[in-house]
């Protein structure tokens, strides 16, 4: 069957963004049609008068709704789109102009009912969107599970840049109503269905990110949040790498301890990992000052994330409470 792609992309409230990415897939370097389907969930700033601009350079469909976040906006793309393969991206990307092209020659070369791929600092980010994006892709903060076919467990698509064919989507019932975490969940779903998921290497996006660190502070934290959620409903996904940030954080107030009894060996360990990390940073990022901003992005992510596991790994994993009702703000109704 030939493949027919619709790009998804729900919106809420960030106009500016959609201008943004529209453009970028004006640019694209390929003859390869396609669909774009914005989903305005139930925006107070719609962009009516963005996709009204790109209507003859771009073939759009603009689907307005009531607001039930991004898992079930996506649904309602899926659901509209005229496609038979589905691209699923955040309206806070960038694209590359070849990456439709990457695509389609990995799926013909190897053909995946679902993919994922990496994401990116592109040059005109901020210097915290590139601090942050260190420190959620690096091999030495995450060993690189976001976007690295190599990683530390088996690759889970993420819905920043994740693709789907419409048999998949009909199979599944696409995403749940749990946000973060949708994506990890209908990925491990994809799987215990039957089909076929993967990593293209050279399908990435521009990713911006938060742009305050309490704006990724409060993601981090949610991240940890839903992990043990998603363990308990799939218990093959389990891994002793998600323990790392809480055994990291556990680790360095023992460390601290440690230090006033006048043992420091434990505390000049973390003082070598900071220190190398720092290094990598500003060689990575070509920046002494975002080399400087990614420690403390890492910190952060650390401490934001492990807390948050041990928290839910608490109430979800021991305790055997309801997820939805202990944590009620993870849920759309």
């Amino acid at each position: 069957m030939k493949r027919e792609y619709s790009f998804i992309i729900p919106v809420y409230n960030r106009p500016e963004e959609v201008d943004e990415l529209l453009g970028s897939m004006v640019a694209f370097e390929s003859d390869i049609p396609f669909e774009v389907c914005i989903i305005e969930d139930g925006s107070t700033q719609d962009c009516k008068a963005i996709v009204a601009r790109y209507k003859e350079q771009l073939n759009i469909n603009y689907q307005f709704k009531e607001n039930s976040g991004p898992g079930p906006s996506r649904n309602y793309g899926m659901s509209k789109a005229s496609g038979n393969y589905f691209i699923i991206l955040d309206s806070d990307v960038i694209m590359p102009p070849d990456y439709l092209s990457v695509v389609d020659a990995a799926l013909n070369e190897n053909y995946l009912d679902c993919f994922g791929g990496a994401d990116a600092a592109h040059d005109s980010f901020t210097d915290l969107q590139k601090a942050i994006n260190y420190s959620m892709t690096s091999l030495l903060t995450t060993g690189g599970i976001r976007g690295n076919k190599k990683a530390v467990q088996q690759f889970e698509p993420r819905s920043f840049n994740m693709g789907i064919s419409k048999e998949t989507f009909i199979a599944t019932q696409g995403f749940g109503k749990i946000h973060p975490g949708e994506d990890p969940d209908l990925s491990w779903r994809i799987k215990k269905a039957g089909f076929k998921t993967g990593f293209i290497a050279g399908a990435a996006v521009y990713h911006k990110r938060r742009i305050s660190w309490a704006k990724f502070k409060q993601q981090v934290t949610k991240f940890g949040l839903v992990r043990p959620i998603l363990n308990s409903w799939h218990p093959e996904s389990k891994k002793i790498t998600f323990w790392f940030p809480s055994l990291f954080i556990v680790g360095l107030l023992g460390s601290l301890v440690l230090a006033l009894l006048w043992m420091w060996w434990f505390l000049a360990l973390y003082g070598f990992y900071f220190s190398l990390l720092l290094i990598h940073a500003i060689i990575t990022t070509g920046s002494l000052k975002i080399g400087f901003m990614a420690l403390w992005a890492a910190f952060l992510q650390f401490y934001s994330y492990g807390t948050a596991f041990l928290i839910s790994t608490w109430q979800i994993g021991l305790l055997k409470k309801d997820p939805q009702a202990v944590f009620p703000q993870l849920f759309f109704k």
